[in-house]
């Protein structure tokens, strides 16, 4: 039976995870105080809530809302959860897999949940190369726009092809 203090922090993680739609598990160990500072002020500057869990609490946690993880050593050693909404899923997983931070060596992925669905240490790291909201929505709108744009190229040279002939023909008969 748990103790009054793990059934606290478990209602206190319950209560913090309830809304989280994504969830990045790193190791999270070894680093010293300026750097543990810095990668959480890029985690807050990002809306990112970052927060250390024994394993056994995170474990009960994550089980109660079905979260199971495939690899045996997802809830092994130090675990540090970063958690939000998807959108700061994502970035915390920039932030972790930026090469500073990758040169230490001392965050490394244990898994991800996201949407739902929980992720293993490889297909967290994959998180990182999906792109920000800005940039999909940028990438969306150029979809949509290129077509569009080719047509009235297309359009716009018929007139100009014309004016072009036209020229040709008066510059020929001009110099004969």
């Amino acid at each position: 039976m748990p103790n009054i203090v793990n059934q606290m922090v478990i209602r206190e993680l319950e209560e913090e995870f309830k809304d989280a739609e994504g969830m990045v598990l790193v190791s999270y160990g070894g680093l010293t105080v300026a750097e543990n500072e810095a990668l959480r002020n890029q985690l807050a500057d990002k809306n990112v809530r970052f927060r250390m869990v024994r394993n056994s609490l995170a474990k009960r946690v994550l089980a109660a809302r079905d979260f199971e993880f495939p690899e045996e050593g997802a809830l092994k050693g130090n675990t540090g959860i970063a958690y939000g909404d998807t959108e700061a899923a994502i970035d915390a997983a920039k932030i972790f897999s930026e090469k500073a931070v990758k040169k230490a060596g001392k965050v490394t992925f244990k898994g991800a949940v996201l949407e739902g669905n929980a992720l293993d240490a490889k297909a967290a790291r994959a998180l990182a190369d999906l792109p920000d909201r800005k940039t999909l929505h940028s990438m969306i709108v150029c979809a949509i726009a290129g077509p569009a744009r080719g047509l009235a190229t297309v359009i716009n040279a018929v007139p100009s092809g014309v004016a072009r002939v036209v020229q040709a023909h008066v510059d020929e008969e001009g110099e004969g």
